[in-house]
């Protein structure tokens, strides 16, 4: 029903991602999309990937900190305000949000947004009533 993320715990030095995103290429981990927070000390690294199992168990045998995340992944129209309307819906439903990313992948020529908020399955049920497509984990995983 929802996405999985991988969310990696980095360092935040020079090459830190890079060895993330090597270790994961090595092994056929295509990634799908990423976004980095970071503080002084360390970033939070989320990726959606093809196989986020296999991804999250490399990483924790290559000594990273790694979890898994359930998030919310949508098809949001490819153009200006797209995503500023479903977030006005969103807004309008006091749906509070913790983060969002989005990218261009590959379904029916649409951008994707993931997000995490309080309440997926809320905001999941919002989203649908107000037309706006929920993707399945094979609409946003395919290779």
């Amino acid at each position: 029903m929802f996405a999985k993320q991988v969310s990696i715990f980095v360092e935040n030095k020079k090459g830190s991602i890079a060895n993330v995103i090597s270790v994961l290429g090595k092994n056929d981990i295509n990634i799908r999309a990423l976004s980095v927070a970071d503080t002084a000390d360390y970033g939070i690294l989320r990726l959606i990937v093809n196989n986020p199992e296999k991804a999250h168990d490399i990483l924790k045998a290559e000594g990273y900190v790694s979890k898994l995340t359930n998030v919310l992944a949508f098809a949001v129209e490819d153009k200006p305000n797209g995503l500023g309307c479903v977030l006005d819906i969103l807004g309008q439903n006091n749906i509070e949000i913790t983060y969002i990313y989005s990218f261009v992948g590959h379904y029916k020529d649409q951008a994707i947004g993931v997000i995490k908020t309080t309440n997926l399955e809320e905001t999941k049920i919002i989203l649908e009533k107000n037309n706006v497509k929920t993707l399945k984990y094979d609409e946003i995983y395919k290779d």
